[in-house]
């Protein structure tokens, strides 16, 4: 497949919001306004994976993260990763991380990520994994606090653990 990235256009709006909405997946349009927005205004980069006019996936990257353990410590946080279900496991998200590993090894020595514990996040678990991301430590995460041992939960998309990559560090 010849995947390209690129940063978002306005159209991706739209494109997004129809192909994930196809997937049965709820990504407000609202979602992706913000996204480009953010884009527009430097606070936020969208790496857009696309097969010509096609979009199949996207994550965004933030210079800092803002919950979890590396909060405010200046370690650039991948985002909402996503690619649409019929382009999973054909290289989409491994061109998507492959750009943002690069652009990010030229000003910092790691990058972060939260991931969700249950089974639909499986794919992007498998990936971080395979891709040389470990746990930082600071167990499970809820509601943007970690979760005491024995505490209570629901296993939803609040529910992550923190995942981070030294550039340093050989594999």
């Amino acid at each position: 497949m010849d995947i390209q990235i690129r940063d978002m256009m306005e159209s991706d709006i739209l494109d997004f919001h129809k192909a994930f909405k196809l997937q049965g997946w709820d990504k407000p349009i609202n979602l992706f306004e913000k996204y480009y927005k953010e884009q527009k205004n430097g606070v936020r980069k969208v790496f857009i994976a696309v097969k010509g006019e096609q979009v199949l996936g996207y994550a965004t990257l933030l210079p800092n993260a803002q919950h979890g353990p590396f909060a405010n410590q200046h370690i650039p946080t991948v985002c909402d990763f996503n690619v649409l279900e019929k382009y999973q496991r054909k290289g989409v998200g491994t061109a998507i991380f492959n750009a943002i590993e690069d652009g990010v090894k030229k000003y910092s020595d790691k990058i972060c990520l939260g991931v969700g514990l249950h089974a639909g996040y499986g794919p992007a678990q498998r990936l971080y994994i395979k891709r040389g991301y470990i746990p930082d430590g600071s167990g499970v995460w809820y509601n943007n606090e970690r979760l005491e041992p024995y505490a209570a939960c629901t296993n939803n998309d609040d529910l992550v653990l923190y995942l981070s990559k030294d550039f340093t560090r050989k594999a």
